[in-house]
């Protein structure tokens, strides 16, 4: 079975399988956050704080009523989230912690050349530590010798790269986040375990990473669901990807001037499509919102090319050093460059693009709104 999707079509239902097109689809208050997780997948974690960092904005973008507190009480002490990896450091749900066990189990037995320096003794050291004294972050650990950085972002305590080590092969995990400050606990202990979840296979892992897709993109390509994945890896996944097609669950999709790409969907989601016209919300995402990420995909939806620019000189920038995509309904209507002042308390617009035609008193107008509820989520204490 092959159906056909014109472009408005597909983007309202990625909008409604991220989240952005109704006000509160994940319900209120601090329940909505590992639930937003849950359904996306994962939600990236990013050190940048020009304005709120990324993992909070993403929450924020489908939660209206979001506090910072909320994705803490998930973390620490609900412990229904935690940190791994997917294409970057991301907050993932608990319940999907078994589909990142064979990860990590490789991570252990193949370290990364980042890691090269690091000695087992001083991995056995931080190990001894946490299990005597609870969760700790490095700036707990006094007694380093301490090294020369290798790299902007190293630090001199060797300590710090023997935690990250044990964190990759699945032995700690990060218990808290004071601001960026990671503080790490035994992985079982934080959980309560007395051994871990059974590891997924193999087959599994690759059945979840379509799951995912599905479930926060509706339509999918084997790009969309093996985000910087390489080539090995996704002839994997389209294997599995024909296996589904020949079951009957999912529909080769043709999307109107995008026929060189494969799509698929399932055939329940086409059966009950949304509304090409979907609520005229307004969102201002980051440039790691899940929606913004995959910039290939956001340009042929969207028909914007999103530039992240914050390591472009300066003459070079063509909307600003963190410019943020604006949709209005399912439009990509302008692109702003924010900053917040917290001395002064206030959200300063450094630069205002207007995209295509959509400059309008009416969309500044809705756009300047959104602005006034953002500012005051910059600035919550």
């Amino acid at each position: 079975m092959q159906v056909t999707l014109t472009k408005s079509q597909v983007r309202a239902l990625w909008l409604k399988a991220q989240g952005l097109s109704e006000s509160s689809p994940f319900g209120q208050g601090a329940k909505a956050t590992p639930k937003a997780i849950k359904h996306l997948g994962y939600v990236q974690i990013d050190t940048i704080n020009v304005i709120e960092r990324s993992h909070h904005h993403i929450l924020y973008s489908r939660i209206p009523d979001y506090k910072r507190a909320h994705l803490h009480q998930a973390q620490s002490k609900d412990k229904s989230v935690f940190e791994y990896w997917t294409h970057a450091l991301a907050y993932i749900h608990t319940d999907d912690f078994k589909y990142f066990l064979p990860a990590m189990k490789y991570r252990k037995a193949h370290p990364s050349s980042w890691f090269s320096n690091v000695k087992k003794e001083d991995v056995q050291k931080v190990m001894r530590l946490i299990k005597k004294d609870g969760a700790i972050s490095i700036r707990d650990i006094n007694d380093d010798v301490l090294v020369e950085k290798e790299h902007e972002w190293a630090s001199r305590k060797p300590s710090k790269r023997a935690m990250q080590l044990a964190f990759n092969g699945g032995d700690l995990v990060i218990s808290e986040r004071l601001g960026m400050l990671k503080k790490y606990e035994l992985t079982d202990r934080h959980f309560g375990w007395d051994k871990k979840p059974k590891a997924a296979t193999a087959g599994e892992v690759l059945d979840y990473e379509i799951d995912r897709g599905l479930k926060s993109q509706a339509v999918i390509t084997i790009d969309s669901i093996a985000h910087l994945e390489k080539v090995p890896r996704k002839k994997e996944l389209l294997k599995k990807v024909e296996v589904r097609v020949k079951k009957g669950n999912l529909v080769s999709v043709v999307v109107e001037d995008n026929e060189k790409t494969q799509f698929w969907m399932e055939p329940e989601v086409y059966e009950a499509h949304a509304s090409e016209h979907p609520e005229e919300l307004v969102h201002i995402l980051s440039p790691f919102d899940p929606l913004v990420i995959q910039r290939k995909r956001f340009h042929m939806f969207f028909d914007y090319d999103h530039r992240f620019e914050a390591y472009v000189p300066k003459e070079k920038r063509k909307y600003g050093y963190f410019a943020l995509p604006v949709l209005i309904g399912d439009k990509a209507v302008a692109v702003l460059d924010l900053k917040t002042d917290r001395q002064n308390n206030e959200l300063l617009i450094q630069q205002w693009s207007w995209l295509g035609k959509h400059k309008s008193s009416k969309n500044k107008k809705l756009i300047e709104n959104e602005l006034e509820r953002f500012e005051k989520f910059q600035l919550e204490k």
